[in-house]
């Protein structure tokens, strides 16, 4: 027992000479000052600065006890960014927003607009590629031309702000698709005052060689627009409309707002003469009367137009615009024509396109489908809405300049 307690003694005395030899190497860590305080202290952006050791003291023991002073202000950047979104970080007019309110006066960011925005009325009122016989029947065959053709032309729809009506989008069916401002329809109302009773949805178009007012596009009149639709007809003496689309295809594309015998609309009466029914499109024949006047109107409805996409023949749209225009000729002295789809950008665009197209090319004996398009979208922002209809009208051009080349030949 007693060699037992001398050992462990000595043991015990082997382990606290080790321990005195390990405190005898331990020094104080010098902490190096932060580099980076220096450098960005005159910088405008501070980071955010750590707590500072002031000073480190060591026990006889060995052991350091650092003394610590956190420091509580923190210099403010007086940039504030926002969390950039995905949109933003694909190239969105403004992806940084600016807190300026403590530089001074200083000048509020503001988003130009892209160069493309700067030059769109400018490409618009002046691109141009006009096409002999021989050339529109090439460039017919060249899908992918058309289509880069198609993709250069701004659209031209029009911001919401520029139209200084309250509670317009009321009256409009698509919320995007609205008019052009300075080409809009009024409607003159008998309450001059409410200027809501002034709003349409529809623009004046301009025709063949820039003849002022030679059409009407307009959207499918909703159930609380069909009024406005039947004033818009009386007051521009409108000879002739033509409707594009069905009531519905999958949802609805316009409320039936004629009549199957008579109808009264707000002060427009409108009576039903006699119904025709044609290959691809029906043909009513109204009367319009507002107190002892009456005017005499051509409702043309084509149906064979395939939902979301474009005819396999341009034929049936041909034949329905060359018998429009034959009213046309016939009513000389009175207004636009009328027309209209569901939104009246797409079909509406291609059939007024086709128009000019084809008077074009009776007259010259060229066609330039691009400017004529340019000339729709300035007059009302997304006429011929996409590339296929922008193909199809090229179709239904070279398809006229065949019937032209056979009557030549007779």
């Amino acid at each position: 027992m007693i060699l037992y307690r001398l050992k462990e003694k000595f043991q015990l005395s082997l382990r606290q000479d080790k321990e005195k030899n390990q405190e005898i190497h331990l020094s104080p860590i010098a902490l190096q000052p932060a580099q980076s305080e220096a450098k960005t202290a005159n910088s405008m952006v501070q980071p955010e600065q750590v707590p500072k050791v002031l000073n480190v003291v060591v026990d006889p023991q060995g052991q350091y006890t650092p003394e610590i002073k956190a420091t509580t202000s923190v210099c403010p950047s007086p940039f504030k960014m926002k969390p950039i979104g995905l949109q933003e970080r694909r190239g969105s007019n403004v992806s940084l927003t600016l807190d300026v309110s403590s530089l001074g006066n200083v000048e509020p960011f503001v988003a130009t607009p892209t160069p493309r925005e700067k030059v769109a009325m400018e490409y618009l009122q002046s691109a141009s590629r006009i096409l002999t016989r021989s050339q529109l029947r090439d460039v017919v065959a060249s899908s992918h031309l058309l289509q880069s053709e198609f993709m250069e032309i701004p659209m031209n729809f029009v911001d919401p702000k520029e139209i200084d009506i309250p509670c317009h989008g009321t009256k409009n069916r698509y919320k995007t698709i609205l008019p052009n401002p300075l080409s809009r329809v009024c409607l003159r109302p008998k309450n001059v005052t409410n200027s809501l009773s002034t709003y349409i949805n529809a623009n004046y178009i301009r025709g063949y060689s820039g003849k002022e007012k030679a059409f009407i596009a307009t959207q499918g009149p909703m159930i609380n627009t069909v009024n406005d639709f039947w004033q818009m007809v009386w007051q521009e003496d409108s000879p002739v409309i033509v409707m594009i689309t069905k009531l519905k295809e999958k949802n609805e594309k316009c409320v039936l707002y004629w009549p199957e015998k008579r109808g009264i609309y707000g002060k427009v009466e409108v009576l039903v003469i006699n119904v025709n029914e044609c290959d691809n499109y029906t043909v009513r024949n109204l009367v319009l009367k507002q107190g002892s006047h009456t005017q005499h109107v051509k409702h043309y409805w084509y149906t064979s137009w395939p939902d979301h996409k474009t005819p396999a023949s341009a034929q049936p749209l041909l034949q329905l615009m060359l018998d429009v225009e034959e009213d046309r000729l016939a009513s000389v002295g009175r207004g636009p024509v009328v027309v209209h789809c569901s939104a009246g950008i797409g079909r509406t665009g291609c059939f007024i396109a086709t128009s000019i197209g084809c008077r074009q090319l009776r007259e010259e004996g060229v066609v330039d489908a691009l400017s004529i398009v340019c000339q729709l979208r300035v007059d009302r922002g997304g006429m011929v809405q996409t590339s296929e209809q922008y193909e199809f009208v090229h179709h239904a051009l070279c398809l006229y300049e065949s019937r032209l080349a056979a009557e030549t030949v007779q």
